[in-house]
């Protein structure tokens, strides 16, 4: 179910179980806040955060939560919906929140999320609280230690700046190198254009922005030998400052992400499979291997789960209830056709 909903969406996993999760919620031992929601006192997100809160409670708990919500959630935005909700839920089973607080410190994880043109956010998920604030006072302390008069940044600048130091060494990110992939076409990195570039896994990034990541003094230029007609990539160019590491590089290279609809983890983070698995008659060629993240590669080996890849990069995948949604690696430049003679 979950994966069939995030299929026809196109979005990852986690945020259509949680539009399931909450639909199922609500139909089955939220009434009263499905009634709010019906009668537009309270939002999809904040009915999504009572279901969030309540998820692990036994339906008679959940029931009692709900009715004592009713009167306090109209008027409320978000994050007090969110507060009012968890409270309540502690007080229904004190001795579960208890349990429940030790399984989440021990699921603590990092995540990123890609934002607009050029930004993103990293985040420690579900982190042992008194660390997470530790860690906030210490980089809010030497950001104000920093704060001085000729100091242009503000203090939230200087707080992701110093985050962001740490987090690559230790030193204001000196010491650490860190790899990123960035397609721009080579007029623009010349600045014959200004055509936007692509970093994988974020998306398309203005063309200045793009020449200032490729002018760094650890970056390392390479030639894709792309076909002219399509933009596809057909070759890895061998005229570069560190040697190929052959069809392993050459297909995280083409394919930039994970090639499931809707999944946007970086390639280089992604296991190599093939299309067509090896004991069926696979191959291991460029023209049978794609990029799947963990999730989606397992997801791959499910009954019911059909993918095929065209000759002309298309990758068809087959949900078991029928339905089919096709991905194509974007090609890196614009199809040119040749110019007539003169």
């Amino acid at each position: 179910m979950v994966q069939e909903v995030a299929f026809a969406l196109s979005v990852v996993d986690g945020h259509a179980a949680g539009l399931v999760s909450t639909a199922v919620a609500l139909t089955t031992r939220l009434p009263r806040t499905l009634g709010l929601l019906d009668r537009g006192e309270v939002g999809g997100y904040g009915a999504m955060k009572v279901a969030t809160a309540t998820a692990w409670l036994s339906d008679e708990d959940a029931r009692a939560v709900d009715a004592v919500l009713e009167d306090r959630l109209p008027g409320r935005n978000c994050d007090q919906i969110r507060k009012a909700a968890n409270h309540a839920a502690v007080m229904a089973d004190r001795e579960g929140a208890a349990r429940r607080a030790e399984r989440h410190r021990a699921g603590r994880r990092l995540s990123i999320r890609h934002g607009e043109t050029g930004v993103a956010s990293i985040e420690v998920e579900d982190g042992p609280v008194e660390k997470v604030a530790a860690a906030y006072t210490r980089i809010d302390r030497e950001a104000r230690a920093l704060k001085t008069g000729d100091e242009p940044r503000t203090l939230d600048q200087l707080r992701a700046d110093i985050a962001l130091d740490l987090m690559l060494g230790g030193q204001g990110g000196k010491a650490e190198r860190s790899e990123v992939f960035l397609y721009m076409d080579l007029n623009t990195y010349l600045g014959l254009n200004e055509d936007p570039a692509e970093l994988a896994g974020h998306g398309h990034i203005p063309a200045p922005l793009a020449r200032h990541i490729a002018s760094g003094p650890d970056t390392v230029l390479r030639r894709i030998i792309t076909d002219p007609l399509s933009g596809q990539v057909l070759d890895l160019g061998r005229d570069r400052y560190r040697p190929t590491a052959g069809l392993d590089e050459f297909v995280r290279v083409r394919d930039r992400e994970c090639r499931r609809p809707g999944c946007h983890r970086i390639a280089q983070a992604c296991d190599l499979d093939h299309s067509l698995p090896w004991q069926h008659g696979g191959h291991t060629s460029a023209t049978e291997l794609i990029d799947l993240c963990r999730r989606d590669h397992r997801l791959k080996d499910e009954p019911g789960w059909i993918y095929r890849l065209a000759a002309d990069g298309t990758l068809t995948i087959t949900t078991p209830a029928g339905r089919s949604y096709d991905s194509t690696p974007p090609p890196l430049h614009e199809p040119r056709t040749q110019e007539p003679p003169f």
